[in-house]
């Protein structure tokens, strides 16, 4: 048998899996760092006493990419270009799921309805993102290799997650509230699809890289379609629910520096 901690131990121990891994994860930090500063640009005046916070946001995940690329540098490693099929930012975009990238590159301000699509959209992804960054650093917060960086991200997402529930709480008291929970909605049935099929993709290239017999990708295969079943049916829920975080104000700061990687 293996578990998630056999598998990834597979996958960081081997130079091929590990560059593919950490060029996932540096490409789509990098696509929330820009799309984070573009949006911080563009918020509407009545929205602007969120821009330092969403600046914020976006020098976080630009630090993760960098933090990515420096694990890559210390094993003598460059980068690769990602498949299409491991691209979890842009087969969001293509759902319709987020604020267009077109849109963002206009000089045309966002309107509120926007800034709750953003919101709603962080939250969901920053969900998934804040329990698998968690799954790791339970598994390989001491890593020696991974393991500064692992807990280092894993706070700045707890961090993340946290804005995005007192965000969308305050705008839920300034009477948006049933067009969050729709559109919360909307973005949680979207990301689990997307994260299934990101999944598959991501193990199937793991799979041909570390040449993992057919029963064991089988038996992967079935856990992430069984996840993807328990998601769609009740797991869901758990991304659209907002609750006053124990960390308020958790972006209303300059980004800390990472010394050790960027």
């Amino acid at each position: 048998m293996f578990s998630a901690r056999s598998l990834f131990q597979e996958i960081v121990d081997n130079d091929a899996s590990y560059r593919l891994f950490c060029s996932i994860a540096a490409s789509g930090e990098a696509q929330g760092g820009w799309e984070n500063g573009r949006i911080a640009a563009l918020l509407p005046e009545s929205q602007r006493e969120l821009a330092p916070k969403v600046a914020r946001h976006g020098a976080d995940e630009d630090k993760h990419g960098r933090i990515f690329h420096a694990l890559l540098r210390k094993r003598g490693l460059k980068p690769v270009e990602i498949p299409a099929a491991t691209d979890y930012t842009l087969l969001l975009e293509r759902r319709g799921i987020g604020l267009a990238h077109d849109q963002l590159r206009r000089e045309e301000p966002l309107g509120e309805r926007d800034v709750i699509t953003y919101l709603a959209h962080s939250r969901v992804t920053e969900q998934r993102a804040a329990e698998q960054m968690l799954l790791l650093r339970t598994y390989f917060g001491d890593h020696p290799e991974v393991g500064t960086a692992v807990k280092m991200i894993c706070h700045d997402e707890e961090n993340h997650l946290a804005y995005c529930h007192e965000e969308l709480l305050r705008l839920a008291r300034a009477g948006h509230g049933r067009t969050i929970q729709r559109t919360l909605r909307e973005c949680a049935l979207a990301e689990i699809a997307v994260h299934r099929d990101v999944s598959l993709a991501v193990m199937a290239h793991m799979g041909r890289i570390l040449r993992w017999p057919t029963p064991k990708s089988a038996l992967l295969k079935a856990g992430i379609m069984a996840l993807y079943g328990y998601e769609r049916l009740v797991g869901w829920r758990r991304m659209v629910s907002l609750a006053m975080p124990a960390r308020h104000n958790a972006l209303g700061g300059p980004a800390p520096a990472a010394p050790d990687f960027a």
